[in-house]
């Protein structure tokens, strides 16, 4: 530990996809076992006391995605407020679209990718007052993740569940892998780890996972960005996590790609209790995915749709229907290819209305087909500004996104909200509208929170 004495430092998580926060845990593991004096706060269950704030040294708020981050400013605005001498840190994936005018006003320190060596240095440096060395950080260097420590977060009970054929279970949050060895040109993982993966000990997940278990997880969620990147050790802690709690019910997110690549997997992950399969579809159109270089076609999206069911395994594809290139006629498309392969019980209404995001780095600024469309940087947005091609696809998606939002408000049923989205997408084709066919299938395995990404 950087300095002669402890800090105490206040961890807090903003949003982790309706998870228990595992990068929380993570971070209170690490800064804990070098002596630091670790209080916590989630505050997508917890309300942030105030006195949090007052008895701290230093504040680290874990940004995993967009809205954590979002969310993370204006906490760190409100720190600032109330308490200026206290320095903020925010840390994880997010933190790598962090900009200057950012860091170095409200935020003392920005780490990114491999963070928790250089957030427990800065929380040494904040319990001695000496300066931060680097205000920015992108790290990929490997180091030793530790066991994440729950003892301090909210029960598994107050967090998302999934709903599965016989009700609902109790999840609990795990990784194998941080960062990617694909470079798709929308995702932020790329930005801070460059095609990089890095393993996290199997002996490290699988105690977390005893953990959850005995905590009351009866569903594991793997949220590695590909669980699929290193292969054989995913399925090593598949194996040994059946072996240890047969009972278990899991879902992993893959790319369509590696669902094609890896065909001989999927009857041994079935019988190991895998319910379903998140997957990134984005879209229908092939131009477009050679935009966002996503390695796969609509075609692919069929295919792995077909090889997954044959082991009873389902799909939740999530989308990325707005893009500078969409047309209405893209969404069209989009409503037939659920129709045809039976993916309304399977698919969240939000999904249906996501714009593409392009935060500071993204690959997607590379590409000389974005020029035309792109606008300035919002900072409150924390991404460029963009106009489609189609003005009337700019306006489908505001209509869509209010429909979602609305649908969310009032707790309607999604395939209500669907059923109107796919109304809305009908009126601005001017075709007709395409009913949801009678013998859709609307059981499907799902988690009770929406958001993936």
């Amino acid at each position: 530990m950087t300095g002669s004495r402890s800090a105490r430092v206040l961890v807090i998580g903003t949003y982790e996809s309706g998870h228990q926060p595992m990068h929380v845990a993570v971070a209170a593991a690490g800064l804990r076992s070098v002596g630091h004096d670790v209080t916590t706060c989630d505050m997508s269950v917890e309300s942030l006391d105030e006195d949090l704030i007052a008895e701290a040294d230093a504040i680290a708020i874990a940004v995993p995605m967009h809205t954590a981050m979002r969310l993370a400013v204006e906490v760190a605005r409100h720190v600032d407020e109330v308490s200026p001498a206290v320095p903020v840190c925010l840390y994880g994936l997010y933190a790598a679209v962090a900009s200057e005018s950012l860091v170095g006003g409200i935020v003392d320190r920005a780490i990114a990718g491999e963070y928790l060596p250089h957030l427990v240095e800065w929380a040494g440096r904040a319990a001695d007052g000496t300066p931060t060395l680097r205000p920015i950080t992108t790290s990929t260097a490997r180091s030793l993740t530790p066991v994440p420590d729950r003892s301090l977060l909210p029960p598994l009970s107050e967090y998302s569940r999934v709903i599965l054929e016989d009700g609902e279970r109790i999840v609990g949050y795990v990784e194998t892998s941080r960062g990617c060895s694909h470079r798709c040109r929308h995702c932020p993982v790329p930005v801070a780890y460059d095609g990089r993966i890095r393993i996290i000990d199997a002996s490290t997940v699988l105690s977390d996972i005893d953990a959850l278990v005995d905590a009351g997880a009866r569903h594991i969620t793997f949220g590695d960005p590909d669980f699929l990147n290193g292969i054989k050790h995913s399925m090593r802690v598949i194996r040994e996590m059946h072996d240890r709690h047969p009972g278990l019910t899991l879902d992993i997110t893959t790319k369509v790609e590696h669902i094609l690549r890896y065909r001989e997997i999927w009857p041994e992950l079935a019988e190991a209790g895998l319910s379903f399969v998140i997957s990134a579809f984005e879209t229908t159109n092939d131009e477009i995915l050679g935009y966002l270089d996503k390695g796969h076609t609509a075609a692919d999206m069929a295919e792995a749709i077909h090889l997954l069911r044959a082991d009873g395994i389902e799909i939740r594809p999530s989308w990325l229907p707005f893009t500078p290139w969409t047309t209405v006629q893209d969404l069209v498309d989009i409503v037939d290819f659920v129709t045809l392969h039976d993916l309304f019980g399977n698919i969240d209404p939000v999904q249906m209305s996501i714009r593409l995001l392009i935060p500071n780095g993204s690959l997607m600024l590379e590409i000389p087909e974005l020029a035309p469309h792109l606008g300035p940087f919002d900072a409150a947005a924390l991404g460029y500004r963009w106009t489609a091609a189609d003005p009337a696809a700019d306006a489908l998606q505001s209509d869509l996104a209010l429909i979602a939002a609305a649908g969310a408000d009032h707790a309607t049923e999604p395939m209500a909200v669907i059923d109107r989205m796919w109304r809305a997408i009908a009126e601005a084709a001017g075709t007709p509208p395409v009913a949801i066919p009678a013998g859709a299938t609307t059981g499907r395995p799902r988690s009770t929170e929406p958001w993936f990404c």
